[in-house]
């Protein structure tokens, strides 16, 4: 049996694309134990107080820590037919009457009752307190994942009533549009990409209505303002402003525009998608310009995160009713302006923007548009995007985001700085260049200049830490360090501690570097995993470095460099492992060898300079003759490694004992 759910289940009961607040699970059912509070809860989704689209209640599945307890208990074939028959029974008593989708699924084998309740087009609505005949009727409401009486609290009853037959803009029936202007293949794309058992439904019409994205008027159905906004061709026909337009504008004081792309004629999150690719793509660019660094992963112009979260609010949040604006981004040298309008519903002050208070249980502006973005993984929980724009922002190193809006909130605005580092940029191009014409001291100065400007930013960090280390001032490199955490505490120093490891290895003070590389943090960056690992394994703490080897993942069999040293450090370690007695296990020292067998295999392959294969040769061979494999297939590894390089004594020396021990 098909779904007629919007929502995949397995996602549902994960939790996965919808909100916990919106979601409760009942581990079995009892009409006089669990009926009436299922009502109560059905009455709260319905009323929809803070415009989230209702939710869901799922009987048959446990709950502990506000997540459902898999696999699912399930219910027997006669409970969910006795629930579904009651359930249907007692809202008939809800004023005005309102009946939920009622959906049995089967979830890894078991029965279960899921009851979707979305928001209603006719609240505010009331429901009996109990189960008892004559009970008084109340009005209930959602607050969070609560089922709260909004008659003991008259200010919420008061803006309750304040909902009284306001359905948000982007679910009420669109009339001048008809049902033919939904585009039936990016329908079923949708439901495709969520995972959605409606895809399988045949008839265009009822899958329209199960998605609540088309209703039955006079005699035929229109569209909801939601369904134009996501699947017409061209959501601008009826909706003004329907679009998103990024202008990039010249650092210098003409203000001159360089670019400008307007993402358009498509549905809102196709835009949103195409955007969010386009603004990325610019951050990404941006620092492949820095010279001099080889890692492009320690920071970012801007946050991924940050951005999409910033760009997601202003398309969700913003005003399809009659606003001619468009979401509008605004790329400056120093930072990024993210504009949608209006500004934030009443209810929504500064205060709850920048962290210094909660925010307010308000509705939102729309509901089915924030549902789908979040179906679609786009958007998150509710209260969750400003904070994590913040956090984002931080974690980068960035400075902390703004946000404002007028005293009309005619607008509202959010502006990401860019990170301090791209703005050394021009510092650092200017030492490159300095570098370049052999002027050693005007180096240093200007780095000197640039840090004092820019404590937090690591790339300068780097370049004068390296500049004082040429120097043979290894100490000062190490102050640099003290004086950029204590800039930027949130931000990873990895490569400063690679760097000031490597010059201690250098200058042969091994217990100075070893006490440098315990104090490297949890890598995230793929260049720094690699530039740990090849610090430990010249300390000669090899299971580091081939932990920090494993931690960079796939990317290592890319890189020419850092497969041969993965393969000399589990050659290192194969050889810690070689058994000394017979009675030992080979086990771990045959699948060491194995493991660097292979990855050798893979470096003489790859396209590298003549030395590395040479070496890449060599090890090789002495692997195969460790693992007694044939004696021609030794030898024809340290052939190919004199063969590169006929100069490397140690080479044609492997050779000649080879062949004198086998001769």
């Amino acid at each position: 049996m098909s779904s007629i759910l919007p929502i995949n289940v397995d996602d549902l009961l994960r939790l996965q694309g919808v909100e916990s607040a919106r979601v409760e699970f009942k581990a079995s059912w009892d009409e006089k134990t669990t009926g009436s509070q299922i009502i109560r809860t059905i009455c709260a989704f319905a009323n929809d107080f803070q415009n989230l689209n209702g939710g869901y209640i799922v009987l048959g599945v446990a709950e502990q820590d506000g997540a459902a307890v898999l696999p699912a208990k399930g219910l027997s074939e006669k409970e969910i037919e006795d629930a579904q028959k009651w359930i249907r029974g007692r809202c008939n008593v809800i004023d005005p009457v309102y009946q939920p989708v009622l959906s049995p699924e089967i979830h890894e084998g078991q029965r279960i009752l899921v009851i979707w309740a979305p928001g209603s087009q006719a609240r505010p609505h009331q429901a009996p307190e109990s189960v008892e005949k004559g009970a008084s009727r109340k009005f209930y409401i959602r607050l969070g994942s609560e089922t709260v009486d909004a008659d003991r609290q008259p200010e919420l009853k008061t803006q309750l009533m304040q909902l009284t037959a306001r359905v948000p803009f982007d679910d009420r029936r669109a009339l001048q549009a008809s049902v033919l202007d939904i585009r039936e293949t990016k329908v079923r794309e949708f439901l495709n990409d969520i995972g959605s058992g409606l895809v399988d439904e045949a008839d265009t019409k009822t899958l329209y209505r199960a998605l609540r994205i088309a209703d039955p008027v006079n005699g035929h159905d229109a569209p909801r303002n939601v369904g134009l906004l996501f699947f017409s061709q061209n959501p601008e026909q009826w909706f003004p402003g329907a679009r998103i337009e990024v202008v990039q504008f010249a650092g210098d004081s003409s203000g001159n525009t360089l670019e400008e792309k307007v993402f358009s004629k498509r549905p809102v999150q196709e835009q949103l998608r195409e955007c969010l690719a386009y603004l990325e793509g610019l951050s990404v660019r941006m620092i492949q310009k820095l010279p001099g660094r080889t890692q492009a992963g320690h920071w970012v112009s801007y946050p991924s995160l940050a951005l999409r979260e910033a760009l997601v609010n202003a398309v969700y949040h913003r005003s399809y009713e009659g606003v001619q604006e468009p979401v509008k981004v605004y790329l400056y040298p120093d930072r990024m302006e993210i504009i949608s309008y209006p500004g934030p519903v009443p209810g929504v002050e500064i205060k709850h923007l920048d962290g210094s208070a909660p925010l307010p249980p308000v509705p939102a502006r729309n509901r089915r548009i924030g549902e789908l973005l979040k179906e679609l993984r786009l958007a998150e929980g509710r209260g969750t995007g400003i904070p994590k724009v913040r956090r984002t922002m931080e974690q980068n190193g960035s400075p902390p985001p703004r946000f404002d809006f007028d005293e009309a909130r005619s607008y509202f605005r959010v502006t990401l700085p860019v990170h301090p580092e791209y703005q050394a940029i021009l510092a650092l191009q200017d030492v490159a260049h300095l570098r370049a014409v052999g002027d050693v001291q005007g180096t240093l100065q200007r780095l000197q200049e640039a840090y004092k400007a820019n404590p937090a930013t690591l790339g300068v960090a780097v370049e004068l830490a390296k500049e004082l280390v040429s120097k043979g001032d290894v100490h000062g490199a190490e102050n640099i360090h003290q004086q950029f955490k204590a800039s930027a505490p949130a931000a990873n120093s990895a490569s400063l501690i690679t760097l000031i490891a490597s010059a201690w290895l250098d200058a042969g003070k091994q217990k100075e570097a070893v006490s440098w590389l315990n104090k490297l943090p949890l890598l995230d960056a793929i260049g720094d995993a690699f530039e740990a690992a090849i610090q430990e394994k010249r300390a000669g703490r090899f299971e580091k470095a081939h932990r920090y080897f494993q931690l960079a993942g796939d990317a290592v069999l890319q890189d020419v460099k850092a497969l041969h040293e993965f393969a000399q450090v589990k050659m290192k370690l194969a050889d810690k492992a070689r058994p000394r007695h017979r009675s030992e296990s080979r086990v771990a020292y045959t699948k060491l060898l194995d493991e660097a067998r292979e990855m050798l295999q893979r470096v003489v392959q790859m396209n590298a300079p003549r030395a590395r294969h040479a070496w890449a040769w060599y090890d090789l061979g002495r692997v195969l003759r460790w693992s007694k494999a044939a004696l021609p297939e030794v030898r024809r590894a340290f052939e190919k490694a004199v063969e590169n390089d006929p100069h490397e004594d140690r080479f044609s020396r492997a050779l000649k004992e080879l062949d004198d021990r086998n001769g």
